[in-house]
């Protein structure tokens, strides 16, 4: 990196970038959408469908400017829960956003229900001069068949935020309260979830153990309540999207939402269930080189060396943002813009959000980073990961606010493509051998945890959904989760009883219904898309970058499809479990005598 490159310290995000972290501003804001919104509703009477051009295209920016404006109140409530979710303030302030969101919503629905009554020629006159707002109108169409009454919409919109949006931040706040006990080297300790999570990736195998038991028996005392919160989303997400909307499946509704064919779906999770021995013969390997006869669930993140190496968090950020240079300077700039503007929250607190995410607020607005970053090789991945992201929405940031979003299973493309990048640089840099071996069995690690994990969590779900609906018990989902768990592993891997409530710990399950299958279709796409670079080059990367800066603003299929990719192929989606057997293949040649343990 450049010997400009700024000290880089862990610490808090500063929020001063968006206006609502101003208190007067804040207030001021929510007068200011609702002023706007009023302006918009005048353009009520004049829709029809001889509706002028220049109209049509200034009420696009209309609502553009509005919800632009509105995500920034909303971007601050949601960064102000992660920082600390047990702030009773904030909890308020969460509530009023949220309600105020559904209202704006209700007070727009008009427009939407418009359009997409429009026939499909006048329909198509407006779109093909819509430029960029292309595929946002596009989208809204989609739903045409899936519409209620502008009535019904608007009591859908208000029944969610004490609905689904409130059991979701309840489970967020009662499961971010949780603490942790384990015994450390003799002492007892109280930790977060992201604490205890350093020590199932250990050396000790008493320590995973424990590690693991102590989760579950945390998660597994209140198994019953946070089952029920589960059960009571599955009710209202099959109530209005297959008994309102008519949706075939409830993960129909999701697919839509990603703009992904039902049967590209169906194809990508058939294909990880039948690949599911590539996996088990990775574990069964592991075993001999950690001296097992078979491994126990508690082992399958261990290392196989010697090595607790840590990296401190100013040499994690130059490592990561060194790796993006080598790819190509523009990424290390971008990724720098977001330590430059101290949009990164990387510290370990009670009450803080556990894991890591990133919000792109706005396009041109540089994006919010979070992490709980302890110095593990695996917190450095994440930081590359989540600034991979930011890459992404910054790329992006030409675009209007409807269309630089990517959809989710293109939305960890540049942040899964970014971990490898770094990989990459750690392997050509590190002299242990100890260490060099750790990361080459962490890249399985990590397969196995985007690809293989999040298949058979969305499989989970499609099975979890139709058995609320036939009136399972919260103890009877348990049931069914550990024996998909052991499926999962067959004879490889040793499952003990308590991870029956692994389920229940899983957010993206409650927040985001079948989000998950967003990660194996990413990371399978990114090992595509990496085996790709490594056989072109630079002639790679135009194409590459090219995909990311189109954000949202094509479909996925489409714009897949112009990088020369063919989602409908069970052999595309081979192609990726193939890079990973090679992986395994690799693994096999070297003598497990050679292990140090």
């Amino acid at each position: 990196m450049s010997e400009t490159t700024p000290v880089f310290s862990q610490g808090r995000w500063s929020l001063e970038d968006l206006p609502a972290s101003d208190p007067k501003k804040l207030e001021s804001l929510f007068t200011t959408v609702d002023q706007q919104v009023k302006n918009f509703e005048n353009l009520r009477p004049q829709l029809n469908p001889g509706l002028e051009m220049q109209t049509f295209l200034d009420a696009a920016h209309q609502i553009e400017q509005i919800y632009r404006d509105a995500n920034l109140l909303d971007s601050y409530a949601s960064l102000r829960f992660a920082e600390n979710t047990q702030d009773a303030a904030v909890q308020v302030l969460v509530s009023r956003v949220d309600n105020f969101m559904a209202t704006l919503s209700n007070r727009l629905l008009f427009f939407n229900h418009w359009w997409k009554e429009l026939d499909d020629r006048d329909a198509q006159r407006f779109m093909a001069a819509s430029g960029d707002y292309r595929y946002w109108l596009e989208e809204i169409r989609h739903f045409k068949d899936f519409s209620l009454s502008e009535a019904e919409e608007k009591i859908v919109n208000i029944k969610n935020v004490t609905g689904a949006n409130a059991l979701n931040t309840l489970y967020d706040s009662i499961t971010n309260r949780y603490t942790f006990k384990l015994r450390v080297d003799g002492r007892a300790r109280e930790m977060t979830r992201g604490e205890l999570m350093v020590y199932v990736r250990r050396d000790d195998p008493d320590l995973r153990k424990s590690a693991y038991q102590e989760l579950y028996k945390v998660y597994g005392n209140d198994g019953p309540v946070l089952g029920q919160i589960y059960q009571n989303l599955v009710r209202d997400w099959r109530n209005e999207k297959m008994d309102l909307r008519h949706f075939s499946s409830p993960i129909s509704a999701r697919n839509l939402n990603n703009d992904i064919p039902d049967a590209v779906v169906d194809t990508l999770l058939d294909v990880c269930q039948k690949n599911t021995p590539i996996f088990q013969e990775y574990f069964q390997l592991k075993a001999q080189w950690l001296k097992q006869k078979r491994l126990r669930r508690y082992d399958i993140y261990a290392p196989v060396a010697h090595s607790n190496k840590t990296y401190d968090f100013p040499q994690s950020a130059y490592m990561v943002l060194d790796s993006f240079e080598q790819f190509d300077p523009r990424l290390a700039r971008l990724a720098l813009r977001v330590f430059e503007k101290d949009h990164i929250d990387s510290e370990v607190r009670k009450g803080k959000r556990g894991g890591a995410f990133c919000l792109s607020a706005a396009p041109k607005i540089v994006p919010w980073v979070h992490l709980n970053f302890q110095g593990r090789a695996e917190d450095v991945a994440t930081m590359a990961h989540e600034l991979g992201h930011a890459i992404h929405s910054m790329l992006a940031e030409e675009h209007n606010l409807f269309t630089f979003h990517a959809c989710l299973p293109l939305a960890e493309t540049a942040s899964t493509f970014g971990e490898m990048m770094l990989t990459d640089r750690m392997l050509k840099d590190e002299s242990s051998e100890d260490v060099r071996r750790d990361l080459l069995f962490k890249q399985i690690d990590d397969s196995y945890a985007t690809i293989q994990r999040q298949a058979f969590f969305a499989m989970f779900e499609r099975q979890a959904h139709e058995m609320v609906h036939q009136n399972a018990t919260v103890e009877e989902i348990s049931t069914a989760y550990l024996e998909s768990l052991r499926r999962q592993f067959g004879g490889a891997v040793d499952v003990s009883d308590e991870f029956r409530w692994e389920w229940v710990s899983i957010p993206h399950i409650y927040n985001v219904p079948f989000y998950v299958y967003a990660y194996a279709f990413g990371q399978l796409l990114v090992l595509s898309l990496y085996r790709q670079y490594q056989n072109e080059g630079e002639t790679f990367k135009p194409r590459y970058l090219n995909l990311l800066s189109a954000g949202g603003s094509k479909a996925p299929v489409s714009l897949l499809a112009e990088a020369g990719i063919d989602v409908h192929q069970a052999s595309f989606w081979q192609g990726g479990f193939d890079v990973i057997k090679g992986l395994v293949d690799q693994l096999k040649v070297i003598p497990v005598h050679s292990n140090p343990r």
